[in-house]
């Protein structure tokens, strides 16, 4: 054999035909197989290499060869002794590369420094948006230098062709990146891809000096950069080299191969200018074996990716003698649902019946990770993972970002809660799986749950620990709890501030240094991670998520120790910033059959079964993320690839994955609610689907997994839930009720059933918004206050103390400026229109007397039943009668409620009056009840008089109260939720108790 260019179908699995070549070029020699050297483009691709020899040699045993990267570290260092020593670029000893965090920290070091230096202090920036900017400026090295570009070239593109900014962007790029080169020799390092370009070169120098006589072979690279490039013409030279790419055309005419050399978002276009460059024609290319030859599914994938400018061929496409046939659609199965849930439920179900078959394997391949954590969480109700046989269980090779980790989720719940004490971010932090406060699981629920329940729920308490401290402190005399719990809330309350005390200073610094706040971070973490019998650290970084996030703390304390000091506010930002887009690859269950992988993870892989999810415009191709450094016009004139050449990379591995026996292409028509675009390649296979007279092999299995998922989850017989009846008895009934919940009674019993029988009551919600109930309260207080002071006669200046007292009532809110803005001009217009109104009232009445307690005994089968309420205000008259005043801060009842008995609290009032029923009143006729509206809004104020019909109304409260209290002192009446569907409750706590969704 003599060295050549080699290729393989796009429908023959690419590593077994790697290896089958190799198996017949050194005949079945298992000593000349470990002189073989083989490079692949990743290490996946070499532990797929691996599992492929083990697999397909005919030996009981076999010695595998040298499988290595192209940029391999230790192949590096094992042939140092054979780099040409007259070579001074490879005799030298290249030096290390400087981590990538420690790279992204001084190029954010260094853009802080620019702006404090040349930019107006008016313009703002933060650590963490410096941070981000480094990461897209180190990307841009990597890029410039990947390609061998010079930086000092930029200064030469011409300016009138970009915008203005333009020069400033080009200042700082100077400054900072003149001021990384100089930091580089300082450490005495190289830049990442530097240091990768010399390992492939010094790769490339060591086959050209020992000019090996067994087989070097270069398998599965697309992509053309300069290293490569003179590796592959080193291994070219070789008596025994070869270069195999992976679905190369070689058979489409030239107009076609022209088109894809000026087509960067094509599959080929990469190979195309990789094998010009080493000056192969097509037509020198062989296939790797002798048995490799091209196939109708070939020609109908090649056809699927024809270049724009020749897709005027489709039309004479269904006569060609070339052209793919409709049997080629064979096993290409595409399948379109309304949903990313639904899509997900059917890739689970697809790749769930391959296990149903022995030694049969699938994959699902998708960059989107929402979809793959679905499709996962799907295939949990076979318990796959569980089973004692790790080659049925998943592998997902895929990867997740560690923002995302459960040791990262905990550590940014610390900072959060240590800024201000947020109810949410605390009870998070509290009751996440690593928090453990030095106590044991028990213990700590039960301090959690007092927390929550007694002190975080409603309005959010004042910030900080302190004001956490405040708060505890202010519900001990409320006796709701005893004292052995207000002493262990003080203890644990305490133990918070110990722990978060650290954290909340550093914080709070207006400089402090990064080393230092990460230290203190770290502590604090460590603290809530203890438990009864393990320090936080053996439980904070356990486990490979654990040990990846320590490894992230390790790299950036020995990097942060050069980086300017930052404000202690600025340090939830940067980390967030310092995890974000770090992604967590787990290579565990190497023998799974069921497989979740991104698209380059399944580069070069084949599968019985392969599923291709997600294919849609903006996931498959993702969209090319924007530089803020370089535009696409400057990246064209400065010699860098064009960014559509991601797509191409994309569409290469679309039409490998295509070349399986067993293809599903599946896509949602709407992704969280949105209506999403078919993939560019879905729409060309239709197309040429169409020309074909194919369509219906495609989407002839369309309904038919939906319809088979849905049958795990059908039930045998339909049973619609009823609605609850409780009737629990008599003695179990409550005796006695407020006045306010005699109109819940009647509208929605089973709210009675739950509150007064069950002893149900809703929490309050955490960080609740104030709302109109507590404008409610502070507006009844301010007025209930200045009538109780003044009952009589209103005092000089009655607006000026009005306010005063309205200032008392909402001094709790005068912190929170968004609610103070809008409340505090509405009780000023009120306190305007009710002195005016007071002034006029005052002259027809003897005196006003509030809040007063009222009850009354009304006889019923059961035995005595119980009245009790509250008034807001009842007036006496100069003729002796009463008038009832009820304060609404929502709106009045309607007269037709009133009359109808759906508003009936302040009749039942009227009736406790008339029965002498509220202290220090006596008896007396009722000639009016009044509802005085003050709440929000631009109206001052209303009342609404009700009088000439009183007597009636409370005759008929009366008789009212007395058929309901009778009808539910027979057991036989059920406690029915919502029995009037027009009439329902606007707030009802308890409708999901009541599972009123279901009947």
């Amino acid at each position: 054999m003599t060295g050549g260019l080699y290729s393989i179908p796009i429908t023959a699995p690419f590593l077994d035909c790697l290896v089958a070549g190799i198996w017949e070029r050194v005949n079945g020699n298992l000593i000349e197989l470990t002189d073989v050297q083989v490079v692949l483009p990743s290490r996946i691709a070499v532990r797929a290499t691996a599992k492929a020899f083990l697999r397909l040699v005919p030996t009981p045993a076999v010695l595998l060869p040298k499988l290595s990267t192209i940029a391999d570290e230790q192949e590096y260092l094992s042939n140092c002794e054979v780099i040409p020593k007259s070579d001074e670029v490879y005799a030298l000893e290249i030096l290390p590369a400087v981590p990538n965090l420690q790279r992204n920290l001084e190029l954010m070091r260094l853009i802080i420094g620019f702006f404090d230096t040349y930019v107006s202090s008016d313009v703002s920036h933060t650590p963490e948006q410096a941070y981000l900017l480094a990461t897209k400026l180190a990307n841009l090295i990597d890029e410039i230098q990947t390609h061998e570009l010079c930086f000092a070239s930029l200064k030469d593109l011409v300016p009138n062709l970009y915008a203005g900014s333009w020069d400033k962007t080009l200042a700082l790029l100077t400054v900072v990146v003149e001021g990384w080169y100089t930091r580089l020799k300082a450490l005495s390092a190289i830049d990442p891809m530097v240091r990768r370009g010399a390992l492939i070169r010094a790769k490339a120098a060591h086959l050209l000096a020992k000019k090996p006589r067994s087989l070097v072979i270069l398998a599965g690279f697309t992509d053309l950069i300069p290293a490569t490039a003179e590796l592959m013409k080193a291994v070219l030279t070789l008596p025994n080299g070869a270069i195999v790419l992976p679905g190369l055309d070689i058979y489409s005419d030239q107009l076609t191969w022209s088109a894809i050399a000026n087509d960067p978002s094509h599959p080929q276009h990469g190979m195309n200018k990789l094998i010009n460059a080493l000056g192969i024609t097509r037509a020198n290319v062989q296939y790797w074996t002798s048995s490799l030859s091209i196939t109708g599914r070939d020609r109908l994938i090649h056809e699927i990716m024809r270049p724009a400018v020749t897709t005027d061929v489709w039309c004479s496409l269904f006569t060609a003698v070339a052209a793919p046939k409709p049997v080629d659609f064979e096993k290409i199965i595409k399948i379109d649902v309304s949903s990313s849930r639904e899509e997900a439920e059917i890739i689970a179900l697809l790749m769930r019946e391959v296990l149903e078959q022995p030694d049969k394997n699938a994959a699902l391949v998708t960059n989107d990770r929402d979809l793959a954590r679905r499709v996962s969480n799907e295939l949990d109700r076979w318990q796959i993972n569980q089973e004692d046989n790790e080659k049925i269980a998943i592998k997902d090779c895929g990867g997740f970002l560690l923002s995302n980790s459960v040791p990262a989720i905990f550590m940014r719940l610390v900072v959060r809660a240590a800024i201000d004490c947020a109810p949410v971010a605390l009870l998070s932090l509290l009751k996440h799986q690593l928090s453990n406060c030095g106590l044991t699981p028990e213990r700590l629920e039960w301090i959690v749950r007092l927390i929550d329940r007694e002190v975080l729920r409603g309005p959010r308490p004042p910030a900080g620990l302190a004001g956490l401290l405040k708060a505890i402190e202010a519900i001990i005399p409320s006796r709701t709890i005893n004292q052995a719990a207000a002493d262990l809330l003080l203890y644990f309350c305490q133990w918070l501030a110990k722990a978060l005390g650290p954290l909340e200073i550093a914080l709070s610094r207006p400089a402090i240094l990064l080393i230092d706040i990460m230290n203190v971070h770290l502590r604090t973490a460590e603290m809530f991670a203890t438990s009864h019998d393990a320090h936080g650290s053996l439980r904070l970084w356990a486990g490979e998520d654990g040990a990846v996030i320590a490894q992230l703390f390790r790299e950036f304390i020995a990097a942060a120790a050069n980086v300017y000091p930052i404000a202690g506010k600025d340090w939830p930002g940067l980390f967030n910033a310092l995890l974000e887009k770090r992604v967590v690859k787990h290579y565990y269950n190497m023998n799974a059959r069921l497989h979740i992988l991104g698209l380059p993870e399944a580069r070069l892989q084949t599968f019985d079964r392969l599923i291709l999810g997600g294919l849609n415009e903006g996931n498959c191709p993702s969209k090319p993320e924007s530089d803020p450094w370089i535009s696409r016009l400057m990246r064209r004139n400065f010699g860098l690839p064009d960014l559509n050449l991601s797509i191409g990379k994309t569409a290469h591995d679309i039409a490998m994955a295509m070349g399986s026996q067993e293809i599903f292409l599946t896509r949602s028509q709407r992704n969280s609610g949105n209506p999403t675009i078919p993939s560019r390649w879905l729409l060309r296979l239709d197309t040429v689907a169409r020309v074909l007279n194919s369509e219906e092999k495609l989407t002839f299995w369309q309904k038919l997994p939906s319809y088979g998922y849905n049958l795990l989850d059908m039930p045998k017989v339909f049973d619609p839930g009823r609605r609850p009846e409780p009737r629990p008895r008599l003695s179990q009934r409550p005796r006695r009720l407020p006045i306010t919940q005699i109109n819940t009674w009647l509208r929605d019993p089973y709210s009675i059933y739950a509150r007064y029988i069950l002893n149900l009551r809703k929490l309050d919600p955490l960080d609740m918004k104030l709302g109109a109930a507590e404008y409610g309260k502070a507006i009844h207080a301010a007025l209930g206050d200045f009538v109780r002071d003044y009952p009589r006669t209103l005092p000089p200046q009655a607006n000026k103390i009005l306010i005063a007292y309205g200032k008392r009532s909402f001094a709790a809110y005068a912190n929170r400026l968004s609610v103070w803005a809008f409340w505090w001009p509405c009780f000023k217009r009120v306190a305007s229109w009710f002195v005016k109104v007071e002034r006029e009232r005052r002259k027809s009445l003897n005196y006003s007397a509030i809040e007063l307690k009222g009850t009354i005994a009304v006889p019923a089968p059961g035995g005595l039943f119980e009245l009790f309420g509250t008034a807001d205000r009842i007036d006496k008259r100069k003729d002796g009668s009463y008038s009832i005043v009820d304060y609404k801060s929502g709106l009045n009842p309607t007269l037709s409620d009133l009359k109808t008995g759906w508003a009936s609290q302040l009749p039942l009032e009227a009736m406790i009056l008339l029965a002498g029923g509220f202290s220090d009143i006596l008896a007396a006729d009722i000639s009016s009840l009044e509802y005085w509206r003050v709440g929000l809004g631009n109206q001052s104020g209303k009342i609404d008089l009700v009088d000439k019909i009183v007597p009636s109304l409370i005759s008929e409260a009366r008789s009212g109260l007395e058929s309901l209290i009778a009808t539910f002192d027979e057991e036989k009446t059920p406690y029915c939720p919502a029995p009037h569907s027009h009439y329902n409750l606007r707030f009802r706590d308890y409708e999901h108790l009541a599972r009123v969704g279901d009947w």
